[in-house]
């Protein structure tokens, strides 16, 4: 499978592991807000410092990855940010204007096919197809013999920036119900391809991202069990990331003398009610992240919480050492 090739002689090859870096196609989905995109250019810079050459793909076509890094969006485009990690911001008009172009005999008749007010019906009108889509440009970058025969930029992992949880799901699921609904043509034996590779445990996986809070948990736990599902035969979950930890600061004994101190005086009570409040919350914290470590399957790695006002390359390069 071209998907398995190492791009160049320092990559590692994949193995059946539960290492999300030595997958060829990682996924990062979650809740929304919980840091997936965060997560996502930490995995990124992790993979880069290992000496792989890296390329994380937002399907959300925010471009956040080039504002992290301090740089200006340039949107549909391979874009590098920092040495060995590039960013991708795939929209469904560019990419499926990139898929013409590549299919069509002349590159020209593929942009005018994808102006025409025909196919902006068909795309409305077919179900998955913009995730399809989508899917099909994560494809194309990951495909090695595609990549060399066009001499394009050869990459190590992929990392995808995907949508969240529900529509996280369906996103995976769309290759293979895409080909149950197609049945023939270049774009459903495509999808069949791709459909194959997802549920591959040595090349591709999944981690998901949630904040310690219960609904984000609880999102996490049926998304691993709707991802894997009961035979294990689905998406491989490679790991989960509780983004946003507080640390825990005081000791039992700290925090009784803390709450001695507040007795019966207003002062010290408004003094010492900043701390007691940040203790609760750590505690709540660990709370949620054990219900989630009793259930996954999954290894779980914690997130620090970050004190920015503002997260940049610093902080990425904070999380990047934590990720692994």
């Amino acid at each position: 499978m071209p998907l398995h090739e190492s791009a160049h002689p320092t990559a590692c090859q994949n193995a059946r592991t539960l290492d999300p870096l030595d997958k060829r196609l990682l996924f990062v989905t979650g809740k929304g807000g919980v840091g997936k995109t965060t997560v996502s250019y930490a995995l990124g810079l992790a993979a880069a410092a290992a000496g792989k050459r890296v390329i994380v793909c937002e399907t959300s076509a925010q471009d956040r990855g080039a504002r992290l890094f301090g740089q200006v969006p340039r949107g549909f485009s391979e874009e590098e940010l920092t040495d060995g990690l590039w960013t991708i911001s795939i929209g469904f008009e560019e990419a499926t204007k990139d898929y013409l172009e590549r299919q069509m005999p002349v590159r020209s008749m593929g942009s005018i096919l994808a102006r025409s007010n025909i196919f902006t019906y068909l795309a409305a009108a077919t179900p998955g197809l913009q995730e399809m889509v989508t899917m099909g440009k994560i494809w194309e970058i990951a495909h090695v013999e595609r990549r060399k025969k066009l001499e394009e930029r050869i990459y190590d992992l992929i990392i995808v920036d995907a949508p969240a949880t529900g529509h996280g799901i369906s996103f995976l699921r769309t290759p293979g119900e895409f080909q149950a609904l197609a049945r023939v043509g270049p774009l459903a034996k495509q999808a069949g391809r791709i459909a194959k590779t997802l549920v591959d445990h040595d090349s591709s996986g999944v981690v998901i991202v949630a904040t310690p809070e219960e609904m984000a948990v609880s999102e996490a736990i049926l998304l691993e069990e709707s991802l894997a599902g009961k035979d294990g035969t689905g998406f491989a979950i490679d790991r989960h990331y509780v983004n946003g930890l507080h640390p825990i600061r005081f000791t039992d004994r700290e925090l009784g003398l803390i709450e001695s101190a507040g007795e019966g005086r207003s002062k010290a009570a408004l003094a010492t009610r900043p701390a007691l409040a940040e203790s609760a919350r750590a505690s709540t914290q660990r709370e949620q992240l054990r219900r989630l470590e009793q259930v996954t399957k999954a290894p779980v790695t914690e997130l620090p919480y970050l004190y920015a006002t503002e997260i940049g390359p610093e902080e990425l390069a904070h999380l990047a050492e934590e990720v692994g």
